[in-house]
């Protein structure tokens, strides 16, 4: 249903609409901000409404951001399957690692989670996020036992959650600040700076690799 933006929606799907302009105008804003820059207040000013208002759709700055991550890692499942090889381990892990790295401000909000997202919310607003994440870890699972030979769904599971805390670690230093890019710039520092993707990418094939000998064992 087409309705004014940000007119006092009062049936559910006036609700959601209001909800999804949220979430896009938060989207907009991590193109050109740093999560921790960007306020409710902030959020408002980019929809010409109040921080009252926004709060009228979430409970938090965190809460939008979270539902964000939600949106985005849904889609990057969605796209998912057409960027996966067959075949060779260490190909289809690169491949994930490559399509994660095409998407900054998925990786962005996923590194926050522990430090910045799942602070500031209700317990029934962080067992909602826990639900979708398990969710969705489901399906990627599923997807990389079928990319993968001899991966059974419990080792799948087991390399989701690794690859989320090797993502939450690793890409803080992939978006170093200044001064960091201009210490690492010295050629006695090359390991120091870090490409996401390609370090991501050992980090899975290695994650993998132990996960497969084991079952071996």
């Amino acid at each position: 249903m087409e309705v004014p933006a940000f007119q006092r929606a009062r049936r559910p799907e006036q609700r959601e609409l209001r909800r999804q302009e949220i979430l896009d105008a938060a989207e907009a804003l991590l193109a050109e901000l740093p999560a921790e820059e960007i306020s409710l207040r902030e959020l408002g000013r980019q929809l010409n409404v109040s921080k009252t208002h926004v709060v009228r759709y979430f409970e938090s700055r965190e809460g939008v951001f979270l539902e964000l991550l939600n949106r985005l890692r849904l889609s990057w499942l969605d796209d998912l399957p057409g960027e996966l090889p067959h075949g060779d381990p260490d190909q289809v892990m690169q491949a994930c690692a490559d399509s994660l790295a095409a998407r900054p401000i998925l990786c962005q909000l996923w590194s926050l989670l522990p430090s910045v997202l799942e602070r500031n919310v209700s317990a029934e607003t962080v067992r909602a996020y826990k639900f979708t994440d398990l969710e969705h870890r489901t399906v990627l699972a599923k997807l990389l036992s079928s990319r993968v030979q001899g991966l059974d769904a419990d080792d799948a599971i087991k390399l989701t959650e690794y690859a989320v805390v090797a993502l939450v670690g690793l890409w803080p230093f992939s978006c170093p600040p200044p001064a960091v890019v201009e210490a690492t710039a010295d050629p006695r520092l090359a390991r120091s700076r870090v490409d996401f993707g390609a370090r991501y990418g050992e980090i899975l094939q290695t994650t993998l690799a132990g996960l497969l000998a084991r079952r071996t064992l």
